[in-house]
């Protein structure tokens, strides 16, 4: 889809009521649906944390950006990701959380963001965070620069294959909570979406196929 059409329909995403659980469990890992109770989370007391769904133009045509992060010792450790990170005592909002984390993360700048709306927020038990993913535009195709410590790749997530039903897949993985263990995700290139990234996206497709 061109960028100049997507654009078009941000009014009426913006309207839209968002599915929350009822899409996030669509993409959950096995026990992780009871999870996103906020009876259940807020009893952790979790730490806040927020991520940029950055689209923009490539070619004309509207993609979405996702990070492949760094290997490291963690639980999150070469996962697929939208960019963001953890709030910062000196962070006024949560927005200023993910504006800031996109820009020290893939060199994208507040300026050239424009943020649509917030979309639900989402638990992660093994971090104890609790996600809260924004909606942004860049009018023009930005000059990334992916932090070398904490990003190892930028994926071009086109919206049109992003929207496509055929890259949604089960497969068998090892987790930090479990061995052997089944997992729905988005198969994006060579990668495969899962866990709370793939449970934010469905949220995103499922607003956005909505309003088409």
């Amino acid at each position: 889809m061109h960028f100049s059409d997507f654009i078009k329909y941000i009014p009426k995403i913006q309207k839209e009521q968002l599915p929350a659980v009822a899409a996030h469990t669509k993409m959950a890992p096995p026990s992780r649906v009871i999870t996103q109770s906020e009876e259940y989370y807020t009893a952790k007391n979790p730490r806040k944390s927020a991520v940029m769904m950055l689209f923009y133009p490539q070619n004309n045509l509207t993609h979405l950006a996702l990070i492949k992060r760094n290997t490291y010792p963690g639980i999150h450790s070469a996962q697929i990701s939208f960019p963001g990170g953890k709030a910062e005592p000196e962070d006024e909002t949560l927005e200023a959380t993910a504006l800031r984390e996109t820009c020290e993360e893939i060199g994208v700048t507040a300026s050239e963001i424009e943020i649509v709306m917030p979309f639900s927020e989402i638990y992660i038990p093994p971090s104890n965070f609790l996600v809260y993913p924004f909606l942004g535009l860049a009018a023009s195709t930005p000059n990334f620069k992916p932090d070398a410590t904490e990003v190892a790749e930028i994926i071009a997530l086109p919206l049109t294959v992003f929207l496509d039903d055929s890259i949604v897949m089960n497969t068998v993985m090892q987790t930090s909570y479990a061995s052997d263990i089944e997992v729905p995700g988005f198969k994006v290139q060579q990668h495969f979406v899962w866990g709370a990234t793939a449970m934010i996206m469905s949220e995103l497709k499922e607003t956005i196929k909505n309003v088409l």
